[in-house]
């Protein structure tokens, strides 16, 4: 009983981001995305981004990694896996295993990461261009779209962007 326990607690804790944002205010009205050119087929960068846009809504379940809930890093998981593209499963270890991108080189279907109260990152969105972004916030919040530089929660901690699309 005392394996099983510890067994289900390490999983819990592995299983997505380390710690949920807090909402700094709530949200009246969903932030709609920009519009953007139509998509084509081969560019798997706006592929993301409509993956990403299309659980918008869905609910938040910690350790979730499906449309019938997400945390943070399992919505990044599960839309880059529709694409073909296997990644590692929390926030921390996408942004070890990501290629780097700095803020001003973001383009959409980069990743964008933040560091918690601890200096560790913790949470993980889709970048959309114009400084939008698609995330699992946090318990009670669905998938939405958010903007880098509006919100003084995620403008302190933004800590980098990364990709896992081949240049």
């Amino acid at each position: 009983m005392l394996r099983t326990l510890t067994a289900l607690a390490v999983l819990a804790i592995s299983s997505g981001c380390a710690t949920r944002p807090p909402a700094p205010h709530p949200i009246e009205s969903p932030v709609e995305l920009p519009p953007e050119a139509p998509i084509e087929r081969s560019d798997r960068r706006a592929q993301l981004v409509q993956l990403a846009s299309q659980q918008l809504g869905a609910p938040y379940r910690y350790g979730g990694a499906t449309p019938a809930g997400f945390d943070c890093s399992g919505l990044v998981q599960f839309v880059h896996a529709e694409l073909g593209l296997a990644l590692p499963r929390t926030a921390a270890a996408q942004f070890a295993a990501a290629a780097p991108r700095r803020a001003a080189e973001l383009a959409p279907g980069d990743l964008v990461f933040f560091r918690g109260e601890r200096g560790r990152i913790d949470h993980v969105g889709i970048y959309a261009g114009h400084g939008h972004f698609v995330h699992a916030p946090r318990e009670g919040r669905p998938v939405s779209v958010e903007r880098l530089d509006d919100d003084g929660y995620f403008a302190r901690r933004f800590a980098a962007g990364g990709t896992f699309i081949p240049e």
